[in-house]
């Protein structure tokens, strides 16, 4: 059964690996649960677990599911917990039928909460744990599960590297840019020693590593000070 894959699922997940300035993990998974609450037939909201070692971000499509994700993780059962320790999908067809996890119904009952589907996606090196929620029971099958999960492997995937990549650019860029602010700055300062002591630029480098050795502050940093006083001075 692949009749929770929609055409407009399908192309609104297709978008999640389009990445830009404002792009970041709580921006990729905050689109995807409201993609599959608007997407998956009988599906009403969606949540998302990243983790990464013992550190996790949730997200959801609704205020109501974050807190449900962060109460199960609280008392220690459910099925969010279950998929995450298993690495298996947990179809719940009716929370209040469902004789596994009492406490865990308890809380998705107070929330309107009746089935459930819980979907582990691997995307080294961190897990994602999807978990989709239905107003009436039978929502979710594990048939028609297992599609699913597979569309939303790759696309997930896609749209985690692609972010991954994207930050990894961002930062060799922010850091080129700084090595050059840090480069004219201590240029700067150079011209500032040769001026006031007739030295020559290598004389007056070594003058600055040496200062900035004594003090144990970097060079960069000793010219912006260097510079700035001088800038004082001469206002």
């Amino acid at each position: 059964m692949a009749r929770m894959i929609t055409s407009v699922l399908a192309r609104d997940l297709a978008t999640l690996g389009r990445v830009g300035e404002d792009t970041s993990s709580e921006s990729v998974l905050r689109g995807l649960t409201t993609t599959l609450a608007r997407g998956v037939p009988g599906c009403s909201g969606g949540s998302a677990e990243l983790w990464r070692d013992d550190r996790v971000l949730v997200s959801g499509s609704h205020s109501e599911l974050i807190m449900l994700v962060e109460g199960e993780r609280e008392i220690g059962e459910g099925p969010s917990v279950e998929a995450r320790n298993t690495r298996q999908r947990v179809v719940i067809g009716d929370v209040l039928r469902d004789r596994r996890w009492a406490r865990y119904s308890g809380l998705a009952t107070r929330w309107g909460v009746r089935s459930v589907l819980v979907l582990p996606i691997e995307v080294a090196p961190v897990l994602l744990v999807v978990g989709l929620y239905g107003v009436r029971p039978g929502a979710f099958t594990a048939q028609a599960a297992a599609p699913l999960a597979e569309m939303l492997s790759e696309q997930v995937g896609v749209a985690m590297a692609n972010m991954w990549d994207f930050d990894e650019v961002r930062t060799d860029a922010a850091q080129m840019q700084e090595a050059l602010a840090g480069r004219a700055i201590i240029d700067q300062a150079k011209g500032i020693i040769m001026k006031s002591s007739g030295c020559s630029s290598e004389a007056a480098f070594e003058e600055l590593r040496r200062v900035s050795q004594h003090h144990q502050v970097k060079v960069a940093d000793l010219a912006r000070l260097l510079v700035e006083e001088h800038q004082r001075k001469q206002r």
